[in-house]
């Protein structure tokens, strides 16, 4: 069992601490919001602590999960950030979804410290988080990710190094090009058997079997027929998400023209007040015009 410092409670990083701490583990949080830290500490045991850089003195492992590039590199690098105190030979798991760009950046700025930096962005959404079972895709050093596969996997069903640092980013960039297409393409289906008159509920049934089956349409197919979108990922992080993609794509020269068109539609979203709704709401913009 280790000494671990967890970063960022927010709806994936406060089950994912959870998981840690029941796995065993020694483990000390911090969030901004200092009141859902200790929310977690009541929850679960631990500690909490005042400061990013407090929390990662003398972990073995340390794990952030934050919102975005800048405060990325504000819990790890800025002031009180937890590179300041993590001792030489201890790992980084950074959790975020984050461009392969700050990756590389903070691998680099680790690696003067002595510290060894995985980027490792999850896939499964807040149920996964809560049940555990998140898909993690690494990058960074074989001998790093060798030694803190086995505590990543307290919150995880799958967990694989991609390749050298920015390898986790740029898998988790695939994942969600290849969703955004997918939520489309489930909304045209589902708002066209509605308009056809058939039985959805029916139809969902039977496709799922075959062909067009999805994690989508298993667990969000209903609730869209309902018009029902509270249920995790919300628009605004997935436009945050896609926006890395296409920055990424003007990069290494690929075309993502439904990626691009799938953005707009949630940026529509966005407009009519669903920033917080899940990514199924693209449904929205179809049944209601």
């Amino acid at each position: 069992m280790a000494k671990c410092a967890f970063i960022g409670l927010g709806v994936m990083g406060y089950p994912m601490a959870g998981h840690l701490q029941k796995a065993g583990h020694d483990v000390t949080v911090y969030n901004r919001t200092a009141a859902k830290a200790e929310k977690w500490v009541s929850e679960y045991g631990g500690a909490s602590a005042a400061t990013p850089a407090e929390a990662a003195n003398g972990a073995e492992f340390v794990f952030s999960c934050v919102g975005n590039d800048d405060d990325l590199r504000s819990v790890t690098t800025g002031s009180d950030g937890i590179l300041s105190t993590m001792e030489s030979g201890s790992i980084l798991i950074d959790n975020t979804t984050a461009s392969a760009d700050v990756a590389r950046e903070l691998h680099a700025a680790a690696k003067e410290k002595g510290v060894s930096l995985i980027d490792a962005p999850v896939s499964g959404g807040q149920a996964g988080a809560e049940n555990g079972v998140l898909t993690v895709m690494c990058g960074g050093d074989q001998a790093a990710f060798d030694r803190a596969a086995p505590v990543i996997d307290a919150f995880a069903k799958s967990c694989k190094l991609m390749g050298e640092s920015g390898s986790g980013q740029l898998t988790k960039m695939v994942n969600q090009i290849c969703i955004a297409g997918l939520v489309q393409g489930l909304s045209e289906g589902i708002n066209f058997g509605v308009k056809a008159g058939l039985d959805m509920e029916k139809v969902l049934d039977v496709i799922s079997k075959g062909a067009a089956g999805s994690w989508q349409m298993e667990n969000r197919g209903s609730t869209m027929v309902e018009n029902k979108f509270d249920f995790g990922f919300a628009v605004d992080w997935m436009r945050k998400d896609l926006g890395i993609c296409l920055e990424e794509s003007k990069r290494n020269g690929a075309r993502l023209p439904v990626t691009s068109l799938v953005d707009q539609f949630y940026a529509q979203v966005q407009e009519r007040g669903g920033q917080r709704w899940d990514t199924s709401s693209l449904i929205d913009l179809l049944s209601r015009g």
